[in-house]
């Protein structure tokens, strides 16, 4: 099993999908497209962002975060969310973990950002939200941090 999982829910962006299956080629982590998504894969802005990276991603289309659950049934699954206080600086990630990162428009269902494993990127009040790419790229790097690469 890969250091680190990425899920991104909905993703609805090309580019920064593209954008993450870089950082998971460069880093060895394995990379979850879960649920509908906003564009296609073989989508030009797609393709360019990830450059000629795609071919080491380690990349898995699930249909839902259920089937995903039900794949990695011992799993610990992170959620990131603007909706919490608790920091993902304030976790010790583990070997194996999954970080989800929801839509871009409109982040991750009500379901998921109520959990006691909901975290957040500190920012200053009145911001709506970081990229999707640059939140992934924070937290990844602070779990590489953690456990190394």
């Amino acid at each position: 099993m890969p250091k680190l999982n990425i899920v991104l829910y909905e993703p609805e962006i090309p580019q920064n999908t593209g954008n993450i299956a870089r950082l998971c080629a460069c880093t060895g982590a394995s990379l979850y497209l879960v649920g509908k998504l906003g564009f296609s894969l073989s989508s030009k802005y797609t393709k360019r962002a990830g450059l000629d990276y795609w071919d080491s991603v380690d990349l898995h289309k699930v249909n839902s975060m259920e089937e995903l659950f039900n794949e990695f049934p011992n799993g610990k699954f992170y959620y990131l969310t603007t909706k919490t206080k608790k920091k993902y600086t304030d976790i010790e990630f583990k070997e194996g973990d999954f970080i989800v990162f929801g839509p871009e428009t409109r982040g991750l269902p009500e379901e998921y950002v109520k959990k006691d494993t909901a975290l957040t990127i500190p920012m200053k009040e009145g911001q709506r939200s970081l990229n999707l790419s640059n939140s992934v790229a924070i937290v990844s790097y602070e779990v590489i941090r953690q456990i190394g690469l």
